[in-house]
């Protein structure tokens, strides 16, 4: 449930009758951006919002804004000495084949596969020993790159396939039905499917969710009531029964799925990203009612698994860091569950395979991995190669191996094969990156923030580092929404680190790290902390040498953009490069665009009372901008089509920072186009945002790259 416009040209000569100086730095003409005389009352307090005509996202003159920011931000960056050195060292590093681990469906062995750098990973199959074929190769669905796979899942016995397909990066999808032995398709495209998985009742039709289209922009206009269909194949979608949700049960998240034994559909409701309702109903019984298992949304719970009329469900009810619990289906309220594996001081996630239950634990924000029974004894903790980040250790029930992906700071992803009843892992895929883990160094430090509280960060650099305060330093940070940040390898981190700098990940609060309780001390009027914790996490680096405010630079995205954009306006001293990147920075209007409205348990709004207000408006990014201040290098990163956290966040801050910016360090914004909020981006975007972003941060160090 973390579901946490127009068509922008990026024009590579100007055209906008400015005149740029020619001296890299002296940035004093930005494109003019006109001023309204809108303003709101907030509880008797009145707030300018100038820019608000940038929010209308089919506007000519919004698009004109964007055009004009673009060809600005292009010839600063292609004016920066390197930048096409470091895009051809990306684009090596990138080009070699990248796998998935292998899962089984219908006879067939599946896995994706990118030959180096193709835009999209293609979907292969095998039979046996055979010869692998193409599947499924979104590469051919646009001819950019820019339409994805965003979700695919088989029948039963994998003769269907249905799967989803993102244009340009939103997060409205179309879902494609085949039969998986010939490709051929069936039936009609779905359309409008939006936050939404696929679940197959037999072969005879799945459930998905979606919202009403919208009558304004589909790319901004605000989403409330989601819905649970279920599609009948070869029947009009206009015919979709509905299950749940609408006007009559409103949930702002809906997701629905049939447990592994075909017996039970699931429920699950929200109306924010924390917290959900849980139903149950028994598709195998044509009198059965829907069940209400759990009647609020004060905690969550997820049903991992359905056995013989029993059902395990993972839950934080009187367990912030989770427990699995067991209960008859036949009376699943609370009052009646039975822990099976209880609650310990790791957060917890399960997962299912092979009659097994997989405990993975969160230690530290690194992984510990615990194979149980299905009576919940605990039968092994799983050798891993190391402090880092293993995914996977899941499949179906009668699998005797699966298949998980181990990865760290300087661990590439490495695929390994696990028998299931030895507990013996071999390495299946190894990657094959041109890289030497053995001259890098990853290390995990614990530092206080500003009221003692201990946050764990891991700094990675190449060995031999010198504490001398002149190690470009890129600090990245999240802290929300009960995200996880965990150890992953990353290629463009290598340019970095081979230019003797630093990449540094603070696990601060308002994230998932240690459970509820570190996951609500971020959360609404303790949202302070989160910012609190990443200034706390500079001024380590600083007082340990390893970076000075010359040398240090800041980036987030999402969640991670507010985060960024709060630590600039708050400390626009302590850095020298900042990148808000698809930022929630009007913390003020954020509720009222796409599903924004579900932020609300972390965020709080606007809204609510006077003190909410009062506080959102304090570090609210886009307010709390100062005029006639220096602000640091800042590079807004968004796209056009993000209606996840729309674009007119990030495009009133830039207007307002390129104001207020009192000396000649840049403001820019770069705005993709035909992409959204990340997921789903092609390589050759993903390559070419990486080399543009360390251009502007070895530049504004004064570093040159070699």
């Amino acid at each position: 449930m973390k579901y946490i416009l127009l068509s922008a040209v990026v024009l590579l000569t100007a055209q906008n009758a400015m005149s740029q100086n020619s001296e890299q730095g002296q940035m004093d003409n930005y494109p003019k951006t006109k001023e309204s005389s809108q303003a709101d009352d907030f509880f008797g307090t009145t707030v300018k919002d100038p820019y608000r005509w940038l929010e209308d996202d089919r506007s000519k003159e919004t698009g004109a804004w964007v055009k004009e920011q673009n060809a600005y931000t292009q010839n600063y960056l292609q004016a920066i000495p390197g930048t096409e050195k470091i895009k051809a060292k990306l684009t090596e590093l990138w080009n070699y084949e990248k796998y998935s681990a292998p899962f089984v469906e219908g006879g067939y062995t599946y896995f994706y596969k990118n030959n180096g750098v193709q835009n999209q990973y293609v979907l292969y199959r095998q039979k046996g020993n055979g010869d692998p074929e193409v599947f499924l190769d979104p590469n051919t669905f646009s001819r950019e790159g820019t339409t994805s796979l965003a979700g695919i899942e088989f029948s039963k016995d994998g003769s269907l396939v249905a799967f989803q397909i993102s244009e340009g990066g939103s997060d409205w999808r179309k879902v494609i039905v085949w039969d998986a032995a010939s490709k051929k398709m069936i039936g009609d495209t779905l359309r409008d499917v939006k936050f939404s998985g696929l679940s197959w009742k037999d072969n005879d039709g799945f459930y998905y969710s979606s919202y009403d289209k919208p009558k304004g922009s589909e790319l901004s206009e605000k989403t409330q009531l989601h819905k649970l269909y279920y599609h009948q194949l070869n029947t009009r979608q206009g015919n979709d029964k509905l299950i749940f949700g609408g006007e009559q049960t409103p949930r702002r998240y809906i997701g629905g799925g049939v447990t592994e034994d075909g017996k039970y559909l699931i429920i699950s409701g929200a109306n924010a990203t924390y917290g959900n309702d849980l139903y149950l109903y028994d598709i195998t019984d044509p009198k059965s009612q829907l069940v209400r298992i759990v009647t609020d949304f004060e905690h969550e719970q997820d049903v991992v698994y359905a056995e013989n009329g029993k059902l395990y469900i993972v839950t934080n009810q009187g367990a912030p860091n989770r427990k699995l619990v067991v209960v008859d289906a036949a009376n699943p309220q609370p009052q009646n569950w039975k822990t099976l594996i209880p609650e310990t001081e790791f957060p917890l996630t399960v997962s299912t395979c092979g009659r097994k239950f997989f405990a993975q634990y969160l230690k530290d924000a690194v992984s510990e991995v615990r194979q149980y029974s299905l009576d919940g004894k605990l039968e092994r903790t799983i050798a891993l190669p190391g402090l880092g980040t293993a995914s996977g250790f899941s499949g179906k029930m009668e699998e005797k191996e699966l298949y998980y992906t181990f990865t760290s700071y300087i661990y590439p992803p490495t695929i390994f094969k696990y028998n299931i009843e030895t507990g013996k892992s071999d390495v299946y895929k190894k990657a094959g990156v041109k890289f030497d883990p053995s001259q890098y160094e990853s290390k995990q430090v614990f530092y206080q923030s500003k009221d003692g509280t201990k946050i764990p960060m891991i700094l990675t650099y190449k060995k031999g580092l010198v504490l001398n305060g002149r190690n470009p330093t890129l600090l990245y940070g999240y802290g929300g929404f009960n995200v996880n940040i965990t150890p992953s390898f990353s290629l463009s981190n290598v340019i970095l680190m081979d230019m003797g700098g630093i990449y540094a990940v603070a696990n601060i609060r308002g994230g998932g790290e240690y459970g509820d309780k570190w996951h609500d001390a971020g959360t609404k009027m303790n949202k302070q902390n989160v910012f609190d914790d990443f200034i706390a996490a500079a001024t380590y680096l600083i007082q340990e040498k390893y970076a000075s405010p010359d040398f240090l630079a800041i980036s987030g995205g999402s969640n991670g953009g507010l985060l960024v954009g709060a630590c600039l306006t708050q400390r626009p001293d302590l850095f020298k490069v900042c990148f808000p990147a698809v930022g929630v920075l009007d913390m003020l209007r954020y509720h009222k665009f796409t599903a924004g409205a579900g932020w609300s348990y972390d965020y709080g709004t606007a809204e609510d009372n006077k003190e909410m207000f009062d506080y959102l408006l304090k570090y609210s990014p886009v307010h709390a901008v100062k005029p006639q201040t220096c602000y640091p290098a800042t590079m807004i990163t968004t796209a056009d089509h993000d209606d996840r956290v729309v674009p007119a966040h990030s495009f009133k801050f830039a207007a307002t920072l390129q104001k207020a910016q009192a000396c000649d360090k840049p403001i820019l914004i770069r705005i993709e186009t035909n992409a959204g909020h990340g997921a789903g981006k092609p390589t050759d975007k993903i390559i070419q945002e990486a080399a543009d972003k360390w251009a502007f941060m070895f530049h504004n160090m004064g570093i040159t790259y070699k």
